[in-house]
Formats: C-alpha cells, sequence, structure tokens
C-alpha cells in the first residue's frame, strides 16, 4: 500500500472534537465554530449568518455540523446562504468534520460551521 502525506496548505483541518470543544490545527475552541479560509472563528449559530453570508466568492458549499446528531437547521438559514450563491450541506458534526477535511485535502472551496458534539 501506498501512503501519501496530506497537506492542507495554510488551511486549518479539523484535528479532533469532543463534549464542547473542537481542535483546530492544534488550539482548542469550545463552543460553535466557523472554519473558513479567512480563518477560525467562535460562530453565533443559526442566526449569525453574515459571517458565512461573506464567504460567497471564497467557498462553493458550507458544510454545517449540527452537533451529535444531524438536524435540519432553520429553513430561514439555508435560504440566506442559498441566495448568496453557496451550498449547504448539512450533518452531523463528527461527519462534517471529516468530510471537510477529506475536501480541503483535495484543494477545494470548503468551509465549516459547526455546533459541538
Amino acid at each position: 500500500m501506498r501512503l501519501t502525506e496530506i497537506t492542507y496548505d495554510n488551511a486549518k483541518p479539523i484535528d479532533g472534537y469532543g463534549p464542547g470543544f473542537f481542535r483546530i490545527g492544534g488550539k482548542v475552541i469550545e463552543g460553535p465554530v466557523t472554519v473558513t479560509p479567512a480563518g477560525i472563528a467562535g460562530w453565533g449559530g443559526y442566526d449569525d449568518t453574515a459571517a458565512l453570508v461573506g464567504l460567497a466568492d471564497v467557498v462553493d458549499v458550507i458544510f454545517v455540523g449540527t452537533g451529535a446528531d444531524i438536524a435540519h437547521p432553520p429553513a430561514a438559514f439555508r435560504q440566506v446562504l442559498e441566495a448568496a450563491g453557496l451550498g449547504v450541506e448539512t450533518m452531523a458534526s463528527p461527519a462534517a468534520c471529516r468530510t471537510y477535511n477529506v475536501l480541503l485535502s483535495e484543494g477545494r472551496r470548503v468551509a465549516l460551521a459547526l455546533f459541538p458534539v
């Protein structure tokens, strides 16, 4: 089997997560968080769409991690992001982290908005 080392350039992969926190690029962040090409920031939840809408020119899809289990985000949240031209994929936070890391390693234009598990 041939192994290939993954490089992320300047982007920050999700290293791990646990009850109430994420470890991103070697730093522990507590609470909801966004991970974007601009960096890592706390997130105010579904009512905080401004930071995500501002990504329309730099990402194609935002993975929304809804916590330990998958849940539907409010329709208004999805509508605001889709109206800005962003794809929105909702999944449980662990799956969102894994998917983000894979697509990030492929050089895709992706971002995360995560609720902790």
